[in-house]
């Protein structure tokens, strides 16, 4: 069983600016150069676009793909 992590606001916090809605936990899968992690970030209801917050893009995924770089 993988281990789900959690990134960005809770529900509620941050808003669809193209339908309007609040974004809600959703769970994601990503993929990167053959590996994959599962992990749960804001995602919008209605259209299903996800928001990736500044602290996932810029520190988890960069150590990330570091890692599997330098491999």
């Amino acid at each position: 069983m993988s281990q789900q992590h959690v990134f960005g606001a809770t529900d509620g916090d941050w808003i669809c600016r193209v339908c309007g809605l609040p974004l809600e936990q959703r769970k994601a899968r990503a993929h990167y150069m053959g590996g994959a992690f599962d992990l749960s970030i804001p995602c919008c209801p209605k259209c299903g676009q996800y928001f990736v917050p500044r602290e996932l893009a810029r520190g988890k995924m960069r150590e990330l793909e570091k890692i599997l770089e330098d491999k």
